[in-house]
């Protein structure tokens, strides 16, 4: 016991000469972290400086056929993406992933963008498929530099006249483009992955129209040549905006789809973000929805968590900068201004790539009011906490470790305890500056060193009585008191639970019991003395070590 007290005073007085404060840091004072492949965003190549810095893994990059031959097929814009600007994407770690659409006028009889190109449907390989011709070309000249190719966007916008409207073919035609692009890409480059259209849900899910992506899948579930080409498409290409919580139901609506054909394949938010309109320097006159730049960033990061919790393999904000700058009745989505100044998104997204980097596999829990996602990292575990209600609520955690690293979405960091086995946080309330109240409130990062299985390891047992308690009955007209709401925790999907984290107000220790035991106090009084006994020597032999110190360094001064 004594060599135990010896010890703890040492590491008492060491402490006193380097004790480490707190850290309160901006994650952007932090070297950028190494690109995780599964973070991304759209067209990084315009800041590449802040990409770098953001730690952005991958981009999708348009590659307009009208802009490359605009005006016929023996025509190549070898200047239309520089080889230069793409080696040096490459070096920066981030992977390229093109988008090929807009057929030129002189390929689809002078329809406009939205055109069906001619001879479709002849064989992918025939001279006049003009499609076919394409997309070989292009595929074999970025070879092994390029090897992911999305075929066409949005075809499932149906509008005309809308701006985002892009595909004027049935759905019959979008497949027919998307097989002859299948296999003219894969002859040129058989190790490519073909990336289906990206799509919205919500063009379809807000009229009232059965899902593009059901109907797609009926037509192919028509080809008998379809199981032989892996259905003409290795990923599934998805685009959702605004509302957080249908981040999660969305992926898992697609990947339900795919399971009731029989499918399996990798889902991709190509393009996810809450565009503000209340930004004082890109102000939006009408919006769709009201969002504000600290929605923004909240939906940043609970986007990609919701991504992850569904399975999406990547995740890509839509966009790095408003290049060029966008109308005054267009919201601006990019990461930067336009004048190269970051908006609170783009920390938001710096935490993003720093600490969801790593992760094996993440789950969604949530209760009356609050949503949960785990990131399971191997012997580290982040969760991600945040509250859906317009009213601030405390979340509890139940710990993996007695000590954590709290991230707020700007970066800064906390060290934050434990207490009786849980971690208690306060968790704003949802801003609602939209009347759907479509973005959930400010979310926060409990990082802590081990595995997930420990979660709730150090919680103490519950105390245990030998007195047997007895109910008394109440008097007549005695109301029974209400009970206290314990929301619990509900896994999405079925996962292992982890142990139940309840949202409550923060709970207090139960004072023990006080028992007279003279012996024990005794060795209590002892105990207290010899600490501070310890505690005095400390000061002593720390006082010596300066005044000694001192004295070294005056004599040495004045004999000099």
């Amino acid at each position: 016991m004594v060599n135990h007290k010896i010890a703890v005073c040492i590491l008492f007085c060491a402490s006193l000469l380097a004790a480490p404060l707190v850290s309160h840091q901006s994650i952007s004072a932090q070297p950028p972290p190494s690109p995780d492949p599964r973070f991304g965003v759209v067209e990084a190549f315009y800041a590449p400086e802040a990409a770098t810095q953001a730690g952005v893994g991958w981009e999708r990059v348009l590659f307009w056929w009208r802009g490359l031959q605009p005006n016929g097929p023996h025509e190549w814009d070898v200047h239309y993406f520089p080889d230069g600007v793409l080696n040096e994407e490459r070096a920066q770690g981030r992977e390229i992933v093109g988008m090929l659409a807009n057929a030129p006028d002189w390929a689809n009889g002078g329809q406009g963008t939205a055109g069906v190109p001619q001879g479709l449907y002849l064989p992918y390989n025939d001279a006049n498929n003009l499609w076919g011709q394409f997309v070989h070309r292009i595929v074999a000249l970025y070879k092994g530099r390029i090897d992911h190719w999305i075929i066409w966007n949005e075809p499932d916008v149906w509008d005309p006249g809308h701006p985002g409207y892009t595909w004027a073919g049935s759905v019959e035609d979008y497949y027919q483009l998307l097989k002859v692009g299948y296999l003219a890409a894969k002859e040129a480059n058989p190790q490519c992955t073909i990336h289906l259209a990206g799509l919205t849900y919500w063009w379809d899910a807000e009229h009232g129209r059965e899902q593009y992506f059901s109907r797609f899948l009926n037509v192919v579930a028509q080809d008998p040549t379809a199981p032989d080409h892996n259905y003409y498409f290795d990923v599934v290409t998805l685009h959702i905006y605004f509302r957080t919580q249908s981040v999660y139901d969305i992926v898992t609506f697609f990947r339900q789809a795919m399971r009731q054909h029989g499918l399996e394949k990798p889902v991709w938010i190509n393009e996810t973000n809450a565009p503000p309109s209340e930004d004082p320097q890109d102000p939006v006159a009408d919006p769709r929805f009201v969002v504000t730049l600290d929605e923004q960033a909240s939906f940043i990061i609970q986007s990609f968590a919701l991504g992850l919790a569904a399975g999406a393999e990547r995740i890509a904000v839509y966009k790095m900068i408003d290049w060029p700058k966008p109308a005054d009745a267009v919201e601006p989505y990019g990461l930067l201004r336009d004048d190269g100044s970051p908006r609170p998104a783009f920390a938001a997204y710096q935490v993003v790539t720093t600490y969801f980097a790593g992760t094996q596999d993440a789950f969604l829990e949530r209760s009356a009011n609050l949503d949960q996602v785990t990131l399971v990292q191997g012997e580290r575990t982040t969760t991600v906490i945040w509250n859906r209600s317009p009213a601030p609520k405390k979340g509890i955690i139940p710990a993996i470790a007695s000590q954590a690293l709290l991230v707020d979405k700007e970066g800064h960091t906390e060290a934050v305890a434990a207490v009786d086995g849980r971690y208690t946080l306060d968790l704003a309330g949802a801003v609602c500056s939209d009347p759907g109240c479509i973005i959930a409130g400010s979310p926060l990062l409990l990082v802590e060193e081990g595995p997930v299985a420990a979660r709730g390891s150090l919680i103490p047992p519950p105390p245990t009585s030998s007195l047997v308690s007895t109910a008394t009955p109440l008097a007549a007209g005695t109301s029974t008191p209400t009970p206290t709401e314990t929301p619990t925790w509900t896994p999405v999907p079925t996962d292992t639970p982890l142990p139940s984290a309840t949202p409550a107000h923060t709970p207090r220790p139960t004072a023990a019991p006080v028992v007279s035991n003279p012996a024990a106090s005794a060795r209590g009084l002892l105990n207290t003395l010899t600490y501070l006994g310890i505690y005095l020597v400390c000061v002593v032999i720390l006082a010596v070590g300066y005044f000694a110190g001192a004295l070294i360094w005056w004599r040495r001064s004045s004999s000099s």
